[in-house]
């Protein structure tokens, strides 16, 4: 791993540069003609999330410790958001958010399934505990993003990590993908590919299979296969990482073995190498676009279920995954497709994990069912420029019962209640939430506090069938 340097001007091109171009490029880099960014036919999408990634540990996020050049190349070549939000600090509502394209507390999926998980089911009007932890999915009554997709037209497939159910009813096949290959559940042992109570969950759609190698290269294999397979027909392809997520095991070591006793063990070396591992498939999966002459008719995004945890680099966040503070829910977001996007871009518009669902349905043609609408927005007028920016209002909520946490942002305002005072801070002068304005800002504080009541009085008039907390 590179030395880390103390001196300012290691520190300014590391972290205020970047910043710096982002600002030049939000000014300076006019949206291309609406006539040139209109496809001639359905794009194909690709959707890339890592597990646990650092907000700087990517080249185009201001990192330098980690090699990244294909991914760096969806914000050379595409839009790099600065503001855009995990739809929570952990793995399954964030994914939740994804697949339904909307607010995951509507299906009571608070928090990560699996061993840590506080899960209830609702019993009339009250919840009961239910100690199952592989008992409870996501439901197929919910909308899926697959199978809106497949009902127009498109071949659908998800490679990865799952986390949405172990049983075969809540599984990836159920919820409208044509092909899945990946672990089911909220981690696995990267070469055995075993939980950490040895619960084998490798899965090829629905069928167990034992296969050797590396996780991270068989997720890439598989995703380049399904390019290959299906790229004379529109294709949406899934591809949810286990990586950077723990076990901390390099590629190329089979001997390594996950310790069920330290899950955490690891480097920021070995983090690197994982990392790095992630690029490769991203520059394999580009490589295959170009091969079959399809890369300027796909829409590629790229983005984390959360913030990084204790191996990343969340600078200049505060804090990491498991937190409603800036370093466990701002996350990368790059989005490249030249047939439809700006090249070269830097957005500050604020935007969440669920919006790209609803920009994934717009550009394909698929639109949500009607009594269960989306709740994210479609972002391609906003990036290209035929809408003006919009200030929106995100909310967020931990009710754990060893952790209490809610946070609200509208426009430059967050405001955080981590289990004490409430706080409020302006992010555009205080990105790493130091300064809290609160005492000098009541009208603003008690604004962004009634929101926040407003949001969970119109989800509590219709309670979800469980609780994950």
């Amino acid at each position: 791993m590179a030395t880390r340097r103390s001196t300012f001007r290691s520190r300014f091109f590391q972290y205020a540069a970047p910043a710096l171009v982002g600002v030049f490029f939000s000014f300076s880099v006019p949206p291309s003609p609406a006539a040139t960014l209109t496809p001639a036919k359905k794009p194909n999408v690709i959707f890339v999330l890592v597990d646990d990634l650092g907000y700087a540990d990517v080249g185009a996020y201001g990192g330098t410790d980690i090699a990244t050049p294909h991914i760096d190349r969806l914000a050379k070549e595409g839009v790099r958001f600065t503001d855009f939000y995990s739809n929570a600090p952990v793995c399954t509502p964030t994914r939740c958010a994804f697949i339904t394209g909307r607010w995951q507390q509507r299906t009571g999926f608070e928090w990560a399934l699996g061993f840590s998980a506080e899960q209830q089911i609702r019993n009339g009007d009250r919840y009961e505990p239910i100690d199952d932890k592989l008992a409870l999915g996501l439901p197929t009554t919910e909308p899926s993003i697959a199978k809106l997709l497949k009902a127009a037209g498109y071949a659908t497939g998800c490679f990865g990590k799952w986390h949405l159910g172990y049983k075969p009813e809540y599984g990836p096949n159920a919820h409208g993908f044509d092909e899945y290959f990946g672990n089911l559940l909220g981690h696995a042992d990267f070469y055995t590919h075993l939980y950490k109570d040895g619960t084998h969950q490798l899965r090829d759609n629905t069928e167990r299979v034992e296969v050797e190698g590396y996780l991270t290269d068989l997720i890439n294999e598989r995703a380049v296969r399904f390019i290959e397979k299906h790229a004379t027909e529109p294709f949406f392809m899934y591809v949810p990482y286990n990586a950077v997520h723990f076990p901390f095991q390099v590629p190329d070591e089979p001997t390594s073995r996950m310790d069920p006793n330290d899950l955490y063990k690891g480097t920021r070396d070995d983090y690197r190498r994982m990392v790095e591992r992630i690029d490769r498939g991203v520059g394999e999966m580009l490589a295959a676009l170009q091969k079959h002459q399809v890369a300027d008719d796909t829409l590629f995004i790229f983005s984390s279920d959360n913030g990084g945890e204790r191996l990343s680099d969340n600078r200049p966040l505060f804090n990491h995954k498991q937190s409603l503070w800036e370093g466990g829910i701002r996350v990368n977001c790059l989005m490249r497709w030249p047939a439809g996007l700006p090249k070269a871009k830097v957005t500050r518009q604020p935007a969440i994990t669920m919006d790209l669902t609803a920009t994934i349905a717009a550009v394909c043609g698929a639109t949500a069912p009607s009594d269960r609408p989306f709740d994210g927005i479609d972002l391609l007028p906003l990036l290209r420029g035929d809408a003006a920016p919009q200030e929106r209002t995100f909310f967020w909520r931990v009710a754990r019962s060893d952790r209490f946490q809610k946070a609200v942002r509208h426009g430059k305002w967050k405001f955080v209640h981590d289990g004490q005072l409430p706080m409020l801070f302006d992010l555009e002068n205080d990105i790493g939430e130091r300064v809290d304005l609160g005492y000098r800002n009541p009208d603003v504080l008690h604004d962004l506090q009634r929101r926040l009541a407003e949001w969970e009085a119109e989800l509590a008039r219709n309670p979800p069938p469980v609780i994950v907390h």
